[in-house]
């Protein structure tokens, strides 16, 4: 028997009030993060630009405004508990129904194209959305939104390294797509890794990195320490904010990792720009 039954109308609801909050407030992990990064940030012209992401975000705040004008692919995150019961047509159509709601009650751009090589017409309401759902155990669904910017988006990248190529394999990958992707993604930035897992399943990872919250690093003292070692290398590039030069290219780097082949080493890089939106809730 199902201890839980979760309908429709409140996932669409969820869904809508999430996109509204995400695309307007910036979390307050990166708010932090962004009055750290002054504190270390020399180039004069680097902190001006942290300074008006600051303001920025709280002129989006206060008058309930998108914090870029690129409102994102609307990217969802859903954890279904096994014990909950959903009463409806269909879980993905509900979502994008909340996406479609909030994208027009907030009047925020719609940047999805029907058809990705030929007509490339939009459909005028940010659907579909990219939906990832997992069955979890126990008897609550977690709701997760994260509008993602194209610019940022582009400047992602993904290999298929061989074992052989091991740690120093996995670093140089990582630092030549950040400093490939220059100020292309609105830095600072917080790159997302995954490693390991198939092709599809390591994007997947370097993707969910980007939720984790900023400061936490990864529970495997090994990966932590490769996320520390990973900034302290992208800071040295010198792209610094807006790729105008400086100490502040990366916020974070955070990676997730996967059981993966004998023969095979796939390494994810998903870039996120400043604007690093996201939104939670759990019913």
């Amino acid at each position: 028997m199902f201890k839980k039954e979760i309908s429709e109308d409140q996932i669409i609801f969820a869904v809508r009030k999430l996109f509204l909050e995400a695309v307007t407030e910036l979390p307050e992990d990166v708010c932090e993060a962004f009055e750290e990064s002054l504190k270390i940030e020399e180039s004069l012209m680097g902190r001006s630009v942290i300074e008006q992401l600051l303001k920025n975000k709280d002129i989006a705040k206060e008058e309930s405004l998108a914090l870029c004008q690129d409102t994102g692919f609307a990217v969802v995150f859903i954890e279904w508990g096994s014990d909950v019961y959903f009463r409806g047509k269909s879980i993905y159509e509900a979502v994008n129904e909340g996406v479609r709601r909030a994208y027009s009650e907030g009047y925020f751009r719609k940047s999805i194209v029907n058809d990705p090589v030929f007509d490339r017409k939009n459909t005028n309401d940010n659907t579909p959305c990219i939906l990832h759902l997992e069955m979890v155990n126990g008897d609550k669904v977690k709701i997760t939104v994260a509008p993602k910017g194209g610019g940022s988006e582009n400047m992602s990248a993904i290999k298929m390294l061989k074992p052989a190529d091991g740690l120093d394999g996995i670093k140089s990958f990582v630092l030549e797509t950040v400093e490939k992707a220059g100020g292309n993604p609105c830095p600072p930035i917080i790159v997302g890794i995954g490693i390991g897992g198939t092709f599809e399943k390591c994007a997947l990872l370097s993707k969910k990195a980007l939720l984790r919250k900023l400061g936490e690093s990864n529970p495997d003292p090994r990966y932590a320490e490769l996320e520390k070692l990973l900034l302290i290398e992208i800071n040295k590039l010198g792209i610094g904010p807006m790729g105008l030069g400086g100490r502040v290219t990366a916020l974070a780097v955070n990676i997730e990792y996967f059981p993966c082949h004998i023969a095979s080493l796939p390494v994810a890089v998903n870039i996120q720009c400043n604007s690093a939106r996201h939104k939670e809730v759990i019913l």
